[in-house]
């Protein structure tokens, strides 16, 4: 049988896995359901984040059981639970005393569930139309929504077969399936997922004191470790949104896989105001708006390396200037450091192990070397340079240095997934007692910056993980140092417990744009592990004892190609005076007054500012209109009685009305304005 876009459809694979999958899961489901209703059913208590306790039956209350006892509504909405820090699904018993918490749509947590559940429905209708092997199918990272990836042999998916996925996911909508979980041996993961050598990969990679999960919502059965929101009823308004091509596991020497994007929201009214928030995005794409006001392009023959043209070159240096006028102020060092190092660098730093894949290698003399993708490590070579005091700290190291980075070419993206770049990286090394005010400087630093660009952002402190390095009391510290910072901050901020990286808690900074959209630019970030790893030490105040300092990675703007990339979409192409690569133009109304039009171009040039003259025969209107169309800040018109007068009549781009002004009052305007921005 033909699929709908005219792909023959397995029906064998699916005729025979399908059943199978189905049976097994419901042996086991009902094994694990007569084990539990053996257990004893005593009480417990239910502690609610605003200290109201409730009574539940080990092993058979659910959080759902306690939502229903709160109100209607709220069990009627809740997609996920928190079950002692650990997300739960809401209809799973619970199993002793416990702290609860409860999510709707609203919540990270809620969103994140919904639209990893939505890509298990998406998975089904793919599985079901197709007849394919699934591989994986999480929530985006940026979360916005969800993909899967499958096996589909030779067929290529396009956005002609959206309808017929939307359909197949309708129908599962309206089934109102039960995302049902069984937990399971390695042994049986293996013999359900016997068919699939991409989920069989994955069983056998797993760590072997790692609970294996599988979850079913109708004929789909996936290795999954969830939670899942109750029933596939929750997803109200479901859309995909493109197709393209994956490798297995992000290794181009695997498999070649097709990617389905997705989006889905509780009801339709948001899925469609979303849906017209992406075709205006489209309009602003930053690889569109780069083309056409000339800022940069890429050439086939350096993929994921840009070349920024004299305007991108511009925006580019006025980025970095902010930033370093800042380091200025704010007490950092910048340095220089190389841009390739022996692979024993890589060796010592831990990357060598865990990066080496997305490193670029040379042989050099027989040695091996690799073009640095971070500087953190180079950084460590200058702390250990000489013996460092206690009377140094903190040392503030920030560099502009060029990354490069081996990413996939089928993962580059315009200027948001790149090689080459360069970030405002820096180091902090301090003491374990000035971490506290150390991470309150780069808040203060964040909230300036972001402030400018017109950014909000939201904070979160992820906590030390499963799997840490370093001691427990250092962890509790270090985190107690950073929720003072924040809590003396002053904004909101969330906890994300266990989701620290394994050297140190750091801070995650989420950004929102004029189109809503959200982005992770700031890095803050504690290191116990790299000052260990190459033994820095400083000289404590009782001198006869050497102390292991903490690094502190920080940055700002994050990847500068990138921030330039976010930035000119999120100002939609018009660049505010400040930043801006074309701030005036003088358009002379006749041939009589050119010269005076250079004058006045050169004058404002040497004031240090970007001014074009437009001295074409064009008519007047004509020069004003593309002037406004390449989004010149200030349109200058000059005419007889302005050359008489050494005036100008300034217009500002996208308001009809103008003032006449001498030059001396519009430089001093354009000093004003370049002012209220450092």
């Amino acid at each position: 049988m033909a699929t709908p876009g005219g792909h023959p459809k397995d029906e064998m694979y699916l005729g025979a896995v399908i059943p199978k999958r189905i049976q097994l899961f419901q042996a086991i489901q009902s094994q694990q359901k007569s084990h539990l209703d053996s257990l004893p059913h005593d009480s417990i208590r239910v502690t609610l984040p605003d200290g109201t306790v409730k009574e539940g039956k080990r092993w058979s209350s659910s959080p759902l059981d306690i939502a229903k006892e709160i109100s209607k509504s709220l069990a009627s909405n809740a997609l996920i639970s928190q079950v002692n820090g650990v997300l739960w699904d809401m209809k799973r018993p619970l199993e002793a005393d416990c702290e609860l918490k409860l999510f709707t749509f609203d919540s990270d947590e809620g969103r994140d569930t919904f639209w990893h559940s939505s890509a298990h429905i998406l998975g089904e209708s793919l599985e079901q139309t197709y007849g394919c092997k699934l591989c994986i199918g999480p929530c985006t990272t940026r979360g916005e929504g969800f993909y899967y990836d499958a096996f589909y042999g030779e067929l290529g998916l396009n956005d002609e077969h959206f309808k017929q996925i939307e359909a197949a996911a309708s129908k599962a909508v309206k089934e109102g399936q039960d995302f049902e979980r069984i937990e399971v041996t390695r042994d049986e993961a293996l013999e359900i997922f016997s068919d699939n050598n991409f989920k069989v990969e994955i069983i056998n990679d797993l760590p072997s004191d790692k609970t294996i999960t599988v979850y079913r919502c109708g004929p789909l059965v996936d290795l999954c470790r969830g939670p899942h929101i109750p029933n596939t009823s929750f997803v109200k308004a479901f859309a995909c949104l493109k197709a393209s091509s994956a490798y297995w596991r992000g290794n181009k020497d695997r498999e070649s896989l097709q990617r389905v994007y997705g989006i889905s929201y509780p009801d339709q009214k948001r899925l469609k105001e979303y849906l017209k928030n992406l075709e205006e995005a489209k309009k602003y794409d930053h690889r569109l708006l780069g083309t056409k006001q000339e800022l940069f392009f890429c050439h086939p023959l350096s993929p994921g390396s840009w070349f920024f043209l004299p305007h991108g070159t511009r925006i580019y240096n006025k980025l970095m200037g902010f930033i370093k006028s800042q380091y200025i102020q704010r007490g950092y060092e910048e340095v220089k450091t190389p841009n390739m190092y022996n692979m024993k660098l890589w060796e010592t730093s831990g990357h060598a192990a865990n990066y080496r894949d997305n490193m670029f290698l040379l042989n050099i003399e027989k040695q091996e070397f690799g073009l640095k993708p971070m500087n953190c490590p180079g950084h460590c070579l200058m702390f250990q340079y000489r013996v460092r005091s206690y009377r140094e700290l903190p040392i503030r190291m920030a560099d502009f240095g060029a990354l490069h980075r081996n990413e996939a070419s089928g993962a580059l993206t315009g200027l948001t997934r790149v090689r080459r770049f360069q970030q405002d990286d820096a180091h902090i090394f301090c003491r374990e007692d000035q971490i506290k005010d150390e991470v309150r400087g780069v808040l203060d630093f964040i909230d300036y910056a972001y402030k400018i660009f017109g950014f909000t952002y939201e904070l979160k402190l992820s906590t030390r993980p499963e799997q840490y390095l370093g001691e427990v009391e250092t962890w509790d510290k270090a985190e107690a140092a950073l929720t003072e910072a924040l809590n003396e901050f002053g904004k909101a901020w969330q906890i994300n417990e266990g989701d620290g990286a394994f050297y140190g808690p750091k801070i995650d900074i989420s950004v929102s744009d004029a189109l809503n959209r959200k982005f992770q630019c700031a890095t803050l970030q504690l290191d116990f592990q790299l000052p260990d790893r190459f033994k820095l030490e400083f000289s404590a105040e009782d001198e006869t004892k050497l102390e292991r300092p903490v690094m502190i990675h920080r940055a700002i703007l994050g990847s500068v190609e990138r921030m330039f990339a976010i930035l000119l979409e999120h100002y939609k192409g018009k660049w505010p005076f400040w930043l801006s690569p074309r701030q005036a133009i003088v358009c002379p109304v006749s041939a009589k007054s050119v010269d005076y039009a250079k004058q006045v171009r050169d004058r404002i040039h040497q004031a240090g500012y970007y001014a074009d003259a437009d001295i074409t025969d064009r008519k007047i209107q004509k020069k004003v209109r593309e002037a406004q169309i390449a989004q010149y800040n200030y349109i200058l018109v000059v005419g007889e009685e302005e050359a008489n007068t050494g005036q100008v009549s300034v217009r500002v781009r996208d308001i009809a009305d103008h003032s006449v002004m001498s030059i001396e009052s519009l430089l001093q305007h354009f000093a004003d304005e370049t002012a209220a921005f450092h």
